[in-house]
């Protein structure tokens, strides 16, 4: 294989700490297996005292691959581990010494593991059942404390938590895991860092097990995993670390992109390699990125180029609506069924509208993402207690769970003495019965009668739109909305997916059978090949594509509506995440590049993406 000298230069450094910052599509892995190999081959480095660690599973079993692949005669087998399993290791080895055991509760099939012992938690301290929700917003405060070696009294100072319970939660959890001596990723972490900052013989036996250190991903990194590395690295600090700063996008799970810029500071001697040439794009796409991405200010500087030939433009599409961008794409991908294919979006959501029209035009599609969690969240289950309330009015429990959430003004006490009368019938004239009801009541609830008995004749999408706009729903989660931690306009958006999936049904039951198809459809895609690719960008990070689309490319969407105001109130480092996640999305395509924003969504006017107004000042 053919090594730039860039790549070389990297290859070649030996002793003493090393920084390579490898801008995408310049061989950052390449780099690591020819070091590995060379350090075995040329310096007689034994395998067992080299430690590569990457991101992910996959990333290590792909760079085991690639060494096996790139190297088939070689003798040795080296190593290549997330920096989970190796901690993992540092405890089982200390559980054998001190002759005690603990057991990982992160596999959700099991019956002891961490969500029903955090569900268990809840349901002792509030007497309610935790909702996916919360369940989510604990476990990313919680593991972004554990990751950047926060305390939760000071992350709750220092960090907006829109979770009252997070502390007490926390303490709960911990108490809990302690007692029983169980264990979490998160966990396999600080033990580990703790263990070896304990006991000073492990920490001496670790620093001198290993005489290399090489970090794949080091932007991933989150504090403590750098800070444990530094560790074991410590006092030859041979430990040689690619990166790109530019690609981290995992603040809100504790990158620590910090720990990079402060390279020099933490390794005075420590040596910096820029490897600035991409590979793997057309030249348009490298210029438009690079100048793109320099608007950021906390990063090191870079003068990104490739010797690749101009390609095609990059073209920034606007349309009327949503579906449109969804026209323009098929379109277009139909032209090449051989080239490969990404739909990119910044959040989950827009894979629903995408999907459904692939779909519909029987176009096949391999989706990465199938952590939707659309179909089981609260409001979608709103609108179909609505729906089916319409079509049986004596289900008091459906009753129960909505009555607040339109106009009418039923009270809690209303429904709790409808529920003692245990009588199976109409739940609105059951209650012109209620002791002492007023004229002003008694109007409102045959209102209500009447207008369940005209949205259960409306079709599926007619009647979503009278639940928002006749019964008041959409004032109930504007006024709700935070408190559910989301913003108004992420709430109607969900409405609007739904609305688009119901348009083509016309019933209930045909609406219910749609929702289920399309959430087998998502699962089933993950498990099947297709030369179209749907996913976030987030999870495109490290792949490529002959053609790139990035869709739903305005304001609120991407970049995030909290970036913008965090960034409004001078805190610029959420904005400037999200701007390397934009990079991260244009630098997956080689030779195509689409940039989508559409006018108009569920009647509402939708502004160009801020990061499109840039771009458009730097291709003039």
């Amino acid at each position: 294989m053919r090594l730039s000298s860039t790549q070389i230069n990297a290859i070649n450094h030996l002793d003493g700490p090393a920084l390579i910052l490898a801008v995408p599509g310049s061989g950052k892995t390449t780099v690591i297996i020819h070091r590995t190999h060379k350090l075995i081959l040329e310096n007689d480095i034994k395998t067992e005292r080299i430690l590569s660690i990457t991101f992910s599973k996959a990333s290590a079993v792909d760079m085991k691959r690639r060494f096996t692949s790139e190297f088939p005669n070689e003798i040795s087998n080296p190593e290549f581990s997330t920096i989970h399993a190796f901690c993992f290791r540092i405890i089982r080895d200390y559980s054998r010494k001190k002759r005690v055991s603990f057991r990982l509760i992160e596999d959700d099939k099991e019956p002891h593991n961490k969500y029903r012992l955090i569900k268990d938690i809840y349901q002792s301290l509030f007497n309610s059942v935790i909702t996916e929700e919360k369940m989510e917003a604990f476990l990313s405060y919680y593991g972004y404390s554990k990751n950047m070696m926060i305390a939760p009294d000071d992350l709750v100072k220092t960090k907006k938590i829109e979770m009252d319970e997070f502390r007490d939660m926390y303490r709960l959890y911990e108490e809990s895991k302690k007692k029983n001596r169980l264990l979490d990723f998160d966990d396999l972490l600080t033990m580990s860092y703790d263990l070896l900052i304990d006991n000073p013989k492990a920490l001496d036996y670790y620093s001198k097990k290993y005489d290399y250190i090489q970090l794949d991903e080091g932007q991933d990194t989150s504090k403590i995993q750098l800070e444990l590395l530094k560790l074991l690295a410590s006092p030859r600090n041979n430990l040689f670390i690619v990166a790109d700063d530019d690609q981290s996008i995992y603040g809100f799970r504790g990158a620590y992109p910090k720990g990079l810029l402060d390279f020099k500071n933490v390794f005075p001697g420590g040596k910096v390699f820029y490897m600035e040439q991409n590979f793997r794009s057309s030249k348009n796409i490298v210029n438009l990125s690079s100048d793109f991405i320099q608007q950021n200010i906390s990063r090191y500087k870079k003068q990104v180029s490739t010797d690749n030939p101009y390609s095609r433009a990059v073209q920034v599409i606007k349309v009327k609506s949503a579906e449109e961008q969804y026209s323009y794409i098929l379109k277009n991908t139909g032209k090449n069924p051989q080239e490969k294919v990404a739909v990119l979006y910044r959040n989950n959501l827009s894979a629903l509208g995408l999907m459904n029209f692939l779909e519909k035009n029987n176009t096949e599609f391999y989706m990465r993402d199938v952590k939707l969690k659309f179909f089981n969240h609260w409001l979608i289950k709103d609108i179909f207690n609505f729906l089916e309330l319409s079509q049986d009015n004596t289900n008091v429990e459906i009753f129960e769970q909505i009555f607040y959430k339109m106009k009418g003004y039923v009270s809690r006490k209303m429904v709790n003495w409808l529920k003692g009368r245990h009588i199976d019938r109409n739940v609105f004239k059951e209650l012109l019965k209620y002791p002492g009801i007023s004229d002003f009541y008694r109007r409102q609830l045959l209102e209500l009668e009447l207008d369940f008995k005209k949205f259960q004749k409306m079709t599926p999408a007619h009647a979503i739109r009278y639940i928002r706009s006749q019964l008041n729903y959409d004032s109930y989660i504007h006024e709700n909305s935070l408190r559910y931690g989301y913003t108004f306009e992420q709430l109607k958006e969900m409405l609007y997916y739904l609305e688009l999936i119901a348009a083509e049904t016309g019933n209930l039951h045909r609406f219910r059978e749609r929702m289920s198809d399309l959430k087998d459809l998502m699962l089933q895609s993950s498990r099947k090949w297709s030369n179209i690719t749907l996913s976030t960008v987030h999870s495109a990070k490290g792949l490529e594509f002959d053609a790139v689309y990035i869709i739903d490319l305005v304001d609120g969407s991407f970049p995030s509506a909290s970036s913008v105001e965090a960034m409004e109130s001078g805190d610029n480092s959420l904005y400037e995440e999200e701007r390397r996640l934009f990079y991260v999305g244009m630098t997956r395509a080689k030779k195509s590049l689409d940039l989508l924003c559409y006018e108009t969504m569920d009647d509402h006017i939708a502004s160009p993406s801020g990061f499109l107004n840039e771009l458009q000042f730097f291709s003039k």
